[in-house]
């Protein structure tokens, strides 16, 4: 009874670890949003965003009016974003997308995590190139037609559509995201979430030990407050 308790135990405080993790990236998600472009959401579609996908986290809405009081204060109007490549064990490329007040300390404390857990950073353009940057919308699936969806969605630069009984998943081009997530909103559909992933161009395919190597350092580096999103070519 004492293991199942605490495997229960376990299980609840990695859910809210996880639940915190992507509270705080929605905040500086927010904060940058507004830095950018001002914090009136109707003008400004990035916020926007932002503030659609913290409500597909269930974010509650008075952390949302939170953060977007917070992003006018003088710590978070200087966060930058920043992208540093590096390769994991077994030649695995590795991206790591940030958010900083301070570039000094998240590239020193991303540079020992890839050295710790057999890796090593690279210099910036070295990996990049091994992944695309997509759009990628994943939409409630509330008992839709799919392929007339699929259908309506290609004249606003729709790539491939992907769908389950939950959710279905769009993904588009780089430069078709504003269009699309315009198109997404003008259909009034619920969308969970928007964002522009980087997905790989080919895959590593490893043992299961090898990939569960690579994995400690892609936890290690997704723990840093200052990462935001951690991509690899892992298969």
């Amino acid at each position: 009874m004492g293991r199942v308790f605490e495997k229960r135990k376990y299980k609840m405080f990695a859910r809210y670890d996880k639940m915190a993790k992507g509270f705080t990236r929605i905040g500086k998600e927010i904060a940058i949003a507004i830095k950018l472009g001002g914090g009136d959401p109707a003008g400004n579609s990035r916020l926007r965003v932002a503030i659609q996908n913290a409500k597909g986290l269930n974010m509650p809405k008075d952390r949302i009016d939170a953060a977007i009081k917070r992003a006018t204060s003088k710590d978070e109007s200087n966060l930058q974003e920043i992208v540093y490549e590096g390769k994991g064990p077994y030649g695995t490329a590795i991206l790591c997308e940030c958010a900083s007040d301070n570039p000094t300390r998240t590239v020193a404390n991303v540079r020992m995590n890839f050295n710790r857990y057999g890796g090593e950073l690279g210099k910036t353009g070295s990996l990049d190139y091994l992944f695309e940057r997509k759009g990628v919308f994943r939409i409630k699936n509330e008992k839709i037609n799919v392929e007339e969806l699929e259908m309506d969605l290609i004249d606003f630069g729709a790539d491939e559509v992907e769908s389950d009984e939950e959710e279905i998943v769009v993904y588009t081009a780089f430069t078709d995201f504003g269009t699309m997530q315009k198109a997404l909103e003008a259909k009034k559909l619920h969308i969970i979430s928007s964002e522009l992933e980087r997905i790989p161009n080919s895959s590593v395919e490893l043992s299961d030990a090898q990939v569960e190597e690579v994995m400690i350092l892609v936890g290690k580096l997704e723990e840093d407050e200052d990462v935001q999103t951690v991509y690899h070519n892992l298969k």
